[in-house]
């Protein structure tokens, strides 16, 4: 049975999971950190799961209250769902998502799927997950969508049209509906033209930024992570894919960071060879921060799970993170690398392979194989590239006079 100090301080996992209260309540928490009150039930002999709201808008007390409802309810042989029919109920566009994302589980990460569920509920089931896919119109979609883009989720809102867009596909092809009004979004939505990624390019702004998110109130791991990232300059794909297994030495001379290749932007092929695997050099300052996250996860870095993320937060927590800091429109998280690569040129020339090497970026000869492509990060001396991130982190955060 729950109480209220340990809905409080349930934290995320690397996989999302419940927590049981009691009568078929539990509170789901996903790896993002979103809790949302839900409850299993048979409806007609078929197991169904209610959504009542999220804590904390929806307190432990109430999410009891609207579970006992929903008993007498069942005990009056009410459908709980609403009134619609059972079979109506089923055609809802949260109820078709929802079942289209259940049959994609076992193809997709954990840290995927709960991307994908979490930006339905954030930005799709509050406004249209009730109406039946027939009764939605592309204006509708453009309206969900350009509220995403308002807010400066342009990758957001790329992502969930392409989401919307497999669950009508999903719907038509089990005759659940008739049209499909994403066909025609790509068309009438007008497209920002193409531009560079907005990026800090001097140590001055770079440091100001990281005092800013410092001075934030954003959760703390969600401060770490943006800090890490900053430290690594690695895309932050690789970052919220992160498990401890993959980090080496922690304790000794040289940590490492050792990014498998399937958690990187290489072509199919090679994301299969742990020879492409990236090494990412860990300065002192990174591994304080590895720390601090395993701490407020409950573990140290010795005794962290070695399947966990180290990171379990949403697609978007960083980016929101640098908007509250101020930086909103100069700065992105992609943007580190773009400062990683702008700044250090400029002090160290010379160490322009170090560098590439560094951010895991390609040879660019055009007389290097594939075979020869695969060492070259390994030949270039790990040592070098130490010494690159260790100037890094002298840009980010100087030695006091």
């Amino acid at each position: 049975m729950l109480t209220n100090a340990a809905v409080k301080a349930a934290a995320p996992r690397s996989r999302a999971y419940k927590m049981a209260d009691e009568r078929g309540l539990h509170l789901f928490v996903t790896p993002g950190g979103r809790k949302s009150w839900r409850m299993k039930c048979r409806v007609d002999r078929r197991e169904q799961t209610l959504t009542f709201g999220r804590y904390p808008e929806m307190s432990l007390a109430e999410a009891r209250a609207r579970c006992d409802q929903v008993r007498e309810q069942l005990r009056r042989g009410a459908d709980p769902r609403g009134t619609a029919a059972p079979a109506e109920q089923l055609d809802t566009l949260e109820q078709i998502a929802r079942e289209w994302h259940a049959s994609r589980l076992e193809r997709w990460s954990a840290e995927h799927a709960g991307d994908v569920i979490e930006s339905l509920e954030n930005h799709v089931f509050p406004s249209i997950g009730a109406k039946r896919p027939d009764d939605i119109d592309e204006a509708q979609i453009l309206e969900l969508l350009g509220k995403v883009e308002a807010r400066g989720h342009i990758e957001t809102a790329r992502r969930i049209r392409q989401r919307l867009e497999a669950v009508f596909r999903y719907a038509r092809r089990r005759r659940r509906a008739t049209i499909d009004p994403t066909d025609v979004v790509d068309e009438l939505a007008v497209r920002p033209p193409a531009r560079p990624m907005p990026a800090l390019t001097t140590a001055a702004e770079c440091r100001a930024l990281l005092e800013a998110i410092a001075a934030t109130t954003a959760a703390p791991r969600i401060r770490c992570a943006a800090q890490f990232l900053a430290l690594t300059a690695v895309r932050i794909g690789s970052l919220r894919a992160m498990r401890w297994r993959e980090l080496e030495d922690l304790d000794g001379d040289a940590p490492v960071w050792r990014i498998p290749a399937a958690h990187l932007k290489l072509i199919k092929t090679k994301k299969a060879e742990t020879r492409f695997d990236l090494v990412v050099p860990l300065v002192p300052p990174a591994v304080q921060l590895l720390r601090a996250a395993a701490a407020e996860n409950g573990y140290d870095t010795r005794s962290a799970p070695a399947d966990a993320l180290v990171f379990p937060i949403g697609e978007a927590a960083i980016g929101d993170l640098i908007a509250r800091a101020g930086f909103k429109g100069r700065h992105v998280p992609h943007g580190w690398r773009a400062s990683f690569s702008t700044i250090l040129n400029e002090m160290m020339p010379e160490e322009r392979d170090a560098i590439d090497a560094a951010l895991g970026h390609r040879p660019k000869r055009a007389d290097i194989d594939t075979k020869v492509e695969a060492a070259y990060n390994r030949s270039l001396q790990l040592s070098r590239r130490r010494a690159v991130f260790e100037a890094w982190a002298g840009v980010l955060a100087p030695p006091a006079a």
